[in-house]
């Protein structure tokens, strides 16, 4: 349960950052530019306490699709960028991957 709890963690982590990414206007704003760092910093550090447990591709699989689906859900609420009906199909599927993935397979441990 802990490793599923790191992983969220890191998903989060790396959210919140790249998010201020865009706020960073090219590393050229001091607050959101350490937001990205400690941001980064603390994802790839929670991501590697989970793959002491799950293996690197379901986590990472994991990671990405979770991280996918909620930029763009921030880029919509926040950053007011348009999603269109392809776009929100891929994202749903994205989704529907990593439930399938952890639902059902048995390649993911923790």
């Amino acid at each position: 349960m802990k490793n599923w709890m790191f992983l969220f963690v890191a998903i989060i982590s790396e959210v919140i950052a790249t998010s201020a990414l865009k706020s960073s206007e090219g590393f050229t704003v001091l607050v959101p530019l350490i937001i990205v760092a400690v941001g980064y910093s603390a994802a790839f550090y929670f991501l590697s306490l989970t793959l002491r447990a799950i293996p690197i591709g379901m986590a990472y699989a994991i990671w990405s699709g979770v991280g996918i689906a909620l930029i763009t859900l921030i880029g919509w609420i926040v950053f007011n960028q348009k999603l269109d009906m392809p776009a929100m199909a891929g994202i749903l599927l994205i989704v529907a991957g990593v439930v399938v993935m952890y639902s059902f397979s048995d390649s993911v441990q923790g």
